[in-house]
């Protein structure tokens, strides 16, 4: 009862006070999302910096629902949430100068070995060519693969369309709001994935389906690990391009 009535105040007058409740009350919203969406982040992206960029994603949370509407603040708040923090990191290119200039030498070491040699080459080969350990050449193809993800990911809300997300939350039991994004966003993704060719689709089966390393789909495929993360960055740009219309 206590919580609604801050809501009555915040939404008819937005009072201060009752503004400063309804943030602390849902801070740990924003400390989740910035815990999840650090993993696999390099070492140089603060969490205080997403932490901040979370808030904001609160803020505009708080600014814009209506308590008049069927949907849980909870649900409509991690939409707002999480599509700031990824905006923020997007417009910031949060990937190192030099992780980018390592991959730019990893991609024409491996292009140069494979017009040599004709063949796939190993993360080995490449790594000794380049002049690389094995381990900075995986961590540096990771960095830019989840770099490739992040920045394809679709936009979380639209300033058009509050109620509309391809996003959901991981939770094993799901509101009814939460099952109606989630069919939205099922019925939207099989139709991008129609858009991809047999081997786009394939790629993007082995690894998220299969949970297949790019290495081991490589493998299967008789391609190099290199050019599977290629395949890969392809089809979720044209994932993001279908989504996004």
């Amino acid at each position: 009862m206590e919580e609604k009535k801050f809501w009555e105040l915040w939404t008819h007058s937005r009072d201060a006070d009752a503004g400063d409740m309804l943030v602390e009350k849902y801070m740990p919203l924003v400390s989740y999302h910035v815990q999840r969406i650090s993993v696999g982040l390099p070492r140089n992206v603060s969490r205080e910096e997403l932490k901040s960029l979370g808030l904001m994603g609160l803020l505009d949370a708080l600014n814009k629902y209506d308590i008049s509407r069927d949907l849980k603040f909870d649900t409509y708040a991690s939409f707002r949430i999480r599509g700031a923090i990824i905006d923020g990191l997007r417009k910031e290119d949060w990937l190192p100068r030099s992780t980018r200039d390592k991959v730019k030498r990893i991609e024409a070491v491996t292009n140069t070995l494979e017009q040599t040699l004709m063949r796939h080459v190993s993360i080995e080969e490449i790594a000794s060519e380049s002049g690389f350990s094995v381990e900075e050449v995986y961590r540096t193809l990771n960095e830019h693969f989840y770099a490739s993800v992040l920045s394809m990911d679709e936009q979380i809300y639209d300033q058009d369309d509050e109620s509309h997300s391809h996003n959901i939350q991981d939770e094993e039991t799901l509101t009814p709001e939460e099952q109606l994004v989630k069919n939205e966003w099922l019925h939207d993704l099989e139709m991008a994935l129609s858009e991809l060719n047999e081997k786009e689709q394939l790629v993007l089966s082995l690894f998220y389906k299969e949970e297949l390393t790019f290495t081991e789909i490589g493998e299967i495929l008789q391609l190099s690990t290199s050019r599977i993360s290629q395949i890969h960055s392809k089809a979720i740009v044209k994932l993001k391009s279908v989504l996004l219309k």
